[in-house]
């Protein structure tokens, strides 16, 4: 009994510690380590591992390796960016971790983004921050053209006025820098744009800014020290020069010389620049050689799954060209931003994304147009300072005049000036005060998407609010100065100078003029319901329906820009195989009359994804290859230049034309304008075909596009298609009415081919991208007596001027030829083709001379070349343009009357040059007869231009791991290095502003 006792106990023991020992084995604890393995078995850092059981999340270190201690047999979530999230049961297995690459690279298209390789025609991306890696620049679209076709820098696909995106607002492209860009979208074609509506006819670009991550906070640091070099300066005659040629042109109009050789002389030796004055507006003293810009950047991102933030700050300063004395030497132009963007997750079904920027910039500079000056004053009119030390000891008059002036430079010189010249760019410089720009800029938006699945099966809705401001205005202390000019003498064997006349006087107020006041406010909204649904498997549809628009306010412009529509969009793909997308806008604008303002904009493209065809299985060569096809018509107010234009305008103008009764004034009212209330949209008609494709396991990959595109019904006044009495000089009357009317055509194609290798160690990357485009105006409303005239059939950037037929030689030359009608001729004057033979030489002579280029050359082209060897990077862009001219007529090549000469007149017609001269005879009167348009002064922009070269260094890991740098690089750049052009002594050439520069740039970046 005892014993049957004993087991009863002993079993209920048992019994009692049985659950305790099974909870215990549940809940035991594994210590799990290893190394998250990435693409090509390289280890991952910043991988995320979650135990939702035990509310642990970690992050692997530098070499991907990490520790955790979780439940045995809970779930283990494993991620990392651009990897496929893998889940796991923790068991004592588990060690190494591969993550495999996720294979979709997400595009940002309109209102949505979508895996690049389900693109549509008509669509490239940028991936900026891969580009970063190995070429550095601050303008996020720099370089962009040796990188994509179809964008030539200024064009899309032929078309100016693109639409530019900052996460879903309108916003100037400069107000981002690239470093905080994650992508950028073109969308060129008409069906890949219509959803956004009237506004972005002319097509797309949408910078998408870098977002938060989930993993542990990182710090990336970038600081960058570069300096510009001029590339080219103008050449402009000395003082003793230019009298020599003045001298000339004197002659030529048949004058006596009005510089004498000795004058000539004096100007010549350059004994005494003071009285002889020789100014070099360019010359090292008041040009810099060189000068700095200066950038620092920090970047913080970090995140879990409920907040995931990003922030980056950036600082840059740029010094002027003007050397350091006078005011100028402390211009500056400084610029400072913060962008920060946050994502939340407010439960399973709501996130949201709030996003800031705020720009500062400042610059200041002296009070005077410098380069204009530079390119118009004669080098001896005066001499900039006028020393001291020259001024006879005897003259108290002129010491008096020094004692009283305000601005003694140097403690040695006074102000120089003369009557014709009281005040010039050098004495502004010194003592006319400054002005310092100020902009302020904020931008803010947030956006919600709320999951509606438990509504229906695979619904959402998103909407998105911004609301950016920008102020501007300019502060200025205007100060009046006193400058000099000297009377000089030399009878003691030395030049003195005898007196000083005064012009001006000195003055400084102290108030602070606030001018050019600028205000301008964004406002943009959109609100959409998306759907999604995959059935059996292989169908897959998606539909939005999208309501958007924006409005943009300036001061002093009374209406707003607006835009504003509907979109709907349904896209069905088969498989991954057979895709359709519809597209449709119902667009609305304010600048026609009621019952025409709205118009529907539908467009359609169809895919088919050949190499998933059983028939191309087999050929191993092709990896990849998609034929698109896409059309539509987009209809667009862009190019309507102001509203009301509909209506007939009519005003008074105090009785300037009758007076019905003598002494009175009697008010006539006078018409302006005709009414057209069926005045309507222009329309963007277009058809596209599309080829991508990848071969021989990506060694080669091919994106090209097709498209006609056609902008027909712009708007226009057409005299030419009414009763000639509708426009009247006198009196003034106008019953001209807007009317849709005019077509212009596009044809033409992009590609981007690029290649990929690995050779030994090294990897290779070779990419060509380009455009070509023929562009007509189809459709004019025109009336010439000569149909070589007509601009119907021709270029929309046609080059029109008189054909020349060389100089003439002498007087008989000129009688026997056609009368020239642009004033009076001598010989050495350009020589006209009469083309209609009616003996006159006259407008109705000018012929189509060429391509102007203005929407981007005809064939415009970019080479993109990387090398990598170990912890080396080589990268450089070559871009180039062909087919395209432009005309020399800035004031460097047309020079007449009382113009500064530039080198060019050393060329100039004489009677002993007649026979080799290539510019036309000088004159000091007017030479309207060869500073005109013609095929004279045409000359080729074809040019091949080395855009830039980068060398970059990533330091090894290894040697990283006793520091405080995950990362770290330094690099080396130079941008604009070589233009290899015929004309590149032209085209390097900047007349009236800055000289364009080379860049050269140190730089280094890490990674905390």
């Amino acid at each position: 009994m005892r014993y049957i006792q004993l087991k009863i106990v002993v079993c209920f023991v048992l019994f009692t510690l049985l659950p305790a020992k099974i909870i215990a084995q549940i809940n035991q604890k594994l210590n799990i380590s290893g190394v998250v393995i990435g693409a090509e078995g390289k280890p991952l850092e910043n991988a995320t591992i979650i135990s939702k059981k035990d509310n642990i999340t970690i992050q692997t270190d530098l070499n991907g390796s990490y520790a955790i201690d979780v439940t045995a047999n809970s779930e283990i979530e494993i991620s990392a960016a651009g990897y496929k999230t893998l889940v796991l049961k923790a068991t004592p297995a588990i060690n190494d971790i591969s993550l495999t690459k996720v294979d979709s690279n997400l595009v940002q298209i309109a209102f949505k983004k979508q895996e690049s390789k389900d693109l549509m025609g008509g669509i490239s991306f940028v991936n900026l921050p891969e580009i970063l890696e190995k070429n550095y620049t601050t303008y996020s679209l720099d370089g962009v053209r040796a990188l994509i076709g179809g964008f030539t820098g200024g064009s899309i696909w032929g078309m100016s006025g693109y639409l530019v995106l900052v996460d879903g607002a309108p916003r100037d492209i400069s107000t981002v820098l690239s470093t905080e860009v994650e992508q950028i979208s073109f969308l060129k074609g008409v069906s890949a744009a219509a959803l956004y509506g009237s506004r972005a006819a002319k097509g797309v670009i949408y910078v998408t800014t870098k977002k938060g991550k989930i993993q542990k906070q990182q710090i990336a640091t970038r600081f960058d020290n570069g300096v510009f070099i001029p590339k080219s300066l103008p050449k402009y005659l000395g003082s003793a020069e230019y009298m020599h040629y003045y001298n000339q042109a004197r002659a030529n109009d048949g004058l006596d010389p009005l510089y004498s050789d000795e004058t000539i002389y004096n100007y010549a030796s350059g004994n005494n620049p003071f009285r002889y004055a020789d100014v070099n507006y360019y010359a090292p003293k008041y040009v810099k050689e060189f000068y700095f810009n200066y950038d620092a950047n920090i970047e913080i991102t970090g995140g879990n799954k409920t907040a995931k933030y990003y922030t980056v700050v950036n600082f840059s300063s740029q010094q002027d060209p003007l050397q350091d004395y006078g005011e100028a030497a402390k211009n500056n132009n400084n610029r400072f931003n913060v962008r920060g963007n946050v994502d939340l997750r407010i439960n399973d079904r709501i996130s949201a994304t709030i996003g800031a920027n705020a720009i500062y910039n400042n610059s200041r500079s002296v009070n005077t147009d410098y380069w204009s000056s530079a390119a118009t004053l004669r080098p001896y009119l005066f001499s900039p300072l006028v020393p001291i030390s020259m001024i006879e000891p005897s003259d108290d008059a002129s010491m008096a005049l020094v004692k009283n002036s305000n601005y003694i430079v140097d403690d040695k010189y006074l102000l120089g000036g003369t009557q014709l010249n009281p005040t010039n760019p050098f004495a502004a410089i010194y003592a006319g005060g400054h002005n310092t720009f100020t902009s302020r800029q904020f931008q803010f938006n947030t956006g919600i998407n709320a999951e509606l699945g438990d509504v229906i099966d695979g619904l959402s809705f998103h909407t998105d609010f911004a609301v950016d401001y920008a102020t501007s205005y300019s502060q200025a202390y205007n100060n009046s100065y006193a400058t000099y000019e000297a009377s000089w003498n030399n009878y003691a064997g030395i030049d003195q100078i005898t007196s000083l006349t005064k012009y001006g006087k000195d003055s400084k107020t102290g108030i602070e003029n606030i001018t050019g006041s600028a205000y301008a406010q964004t406002v943009a909204f959109s609100a959409q319901f998306n759907y999604v649904k995959k059935i059996n498997e292989q169908n897959n549809l998606s539909a939005m329906l999208i309501g958007s628009g924006f409005q943009q306010a300036n001061s002093g412009v009374y209406h707003k820009v607006s835009n504003a529509n509907l979109g709907l969009n349904v896209s069905y793909n088969f498989n991954q195989k057979y895709f359709a997308d519809f597209n449709g806008a119902y667009v609305h604008s304010a600048k026609f009359a009621e019952g025409n303002r709205e118009g529907f904009s539908p467009t359609m493209s169809l895919g088919w994804k050949l190499s998933e065809e059983n028939f191309m299985k087999n050929l191993t060569a092709i990896d990849n290859l998609k034929l698109t096809v896409s059309g539509g018509i987009l209809n667009t107010d862009l190019d309507v230049a102001n509203y009301y234009l509909y209506e007939s305008i009519y005003n008074q103008t105090d009785g300037a034309w009758f007076s019905w009764r003598d002494g009175a004034l009697n008010r006539s009212t006078d018409a302006r304008r005709g009414e057209n209330l069926d005045l309507g949209f222009a329309k963007r008609n277009e058809v596209s075909i599309g080829l991508e494709g990848a071969f021989f396991k990506n060694f080669i990959t091919l994106n090209t596009n097709f498209f006609v595109s056609e902008i027909k019904d712009n708007v226009i006044q057409a005299s030419s298609l009414y009763p000639n009495y509708f426009v009247t000089g006198f009196p003034n009357t106008n019953f001209l009415p807007y009317i849709n009317y005019n077509d212009d055509k596009r044809v033409g194609f992009d590609f981007d081919l690029r290649f990929n290798k690995k050779v030994g160690t090294v990897d290779l990357a070779l990419g060509f991208t380009g455009t070509y485009l023929d562009t007509e105006a189809t459709k004019r409303a025109e009336l010439y007596d000569d149909s070589y005239q007509n601009r119907q059939g021709r270029p929309l950037d046609a080059i029109w001027g008189l054909k020349s037929n060389g100089f003439f030689m002498n007087q008989a030359d000129i009688t026997n030829s056609p009368s020239q009608t642009f004033g009076q001729v001598k010989p050495g004057d350009i020589k006209y083709i009469d083309q209609n033979g009616d003996g006159i030489i006259n407008s109705k002579d000018e012929v189509y001379l060429g391509k102007a280029g203005w929407y981007g050359a005809p064939f415009t082209y970019g080479i993109n070349f990387t090398a990598k060897w170990n912890n080396f990077t080589f990268f450089t862009i070559f871009t180039g343009q062909t087919g395209a001219s432009a005309m020399k007529n800035s004031s460097y090549f047309w020079m007449d009357g009382e113009d500064k000469y530039s080198i060019n007149v050393r060329d100039a017609w004489t009677e002993e040059t007649k026979e080799t001269a290539i510019y036309p005879r000088l004159t000091t009167s007017n030479s309207d007869n060869n500073f005109r348009s013609s095929d004279f002064w045409i000359y080729s922009t074809n040019r091949v231009d080395l855009s830039k070269v980068q060398l970059t260094y990533d330091f090894p890991k290894k040697m990283l791991q006793k520091t405080f740098f995950n990362e770290l690089s330094v690099y080396a750049l130079g941008s604009n290095l070589l233009t290899i052009s015929e004309n590149r002594d032209v085209m390097e050439l900047n007349i009236g502003s800055a000289p364009y520069t080379r860049y050269y740039n140190l730089g280094v970046k890490a990674l905390f």
